[in-house]
């Protein structure tokens, strides 16, 4: 029988319901080159192109697993409840003195199934980085991740724009906000 939820996890890692928040590693980067790889995965980015050049999942894997990326990046792992290995990254950037900024990315064949707003939820009580705010900001054109924050607690800050590498194009965005004091 498969657990609906993690009850205990390792060092490193955060209990996120039916998966964990894990650290990067090696093994790791031919599913995320898959799921970056999606057209549609990265144009829900900011950074990630479209096509992903050959060795990018590697080597962002690389500087992941060394510390060399802005901020904490981990893995949300679902293989000990019977899902796949990688579902999805989630990372916290941080951007001033307590304050950080909540980036993730799910692999399309969960979208819609709570994965994301597990990891953010997650996240979010773990606060792994003592923040007291954390931000966010999503397309305009992706309610479906301005939901994940919304139920994870996050407040509207309102409207911007920034550039999509995939996109070639900047884009509306909504920002958001989660004060943790």
């Amino acid at each position: 029988m498969v657990p609906d939820v993690i009850a205990s996890t390792r060092p490193g890692e955060i209990a996120a319901g039916r998966f964990v928040l894990r650290p990067m590693r090696r093994s790791d980067a031919g599913l995320c080159a898959m799921y970056a790889g999606d057209r549609r995965v990265a144009e829900a980015t900011r950074s990630i192109p479209h096509p992903l050049p050959p060795g990018a999942a590697e080597a962002f894997v690389e500087r992941a697993m060394k510390g060399e990326t802005k901020g904490s990046i981990w893995v949300m792992d679902g293989s000990s409840t019977g899902l796949s290995e990688v579902l999805g990254v989630i990372s916290l950037k941080p951007v001033d003195l307590g304050q950080s900024e909540i980036g993730y990315w799910v692999a399309p064949a969960c979208w819609n199934t709570g994965i994301a707003s597990e990891a953010v939820r997650a996240l979010v009580e773990a606060n792994p980085l003592a923040n007291r705010t954390i931000f966010a900001e999503v397309f305009q054109d992706n309610p479906g991740s301005a939901r994940v924050l919304t139920n994870a607690g996050f407040q509207y800050l309102g409207d911007a724009e920034t550039f999509s590498v995939a996109r070639g194009a900047r884009v509306q965005t909504w920002t958001y906000l989660r004060k943790l004091d």
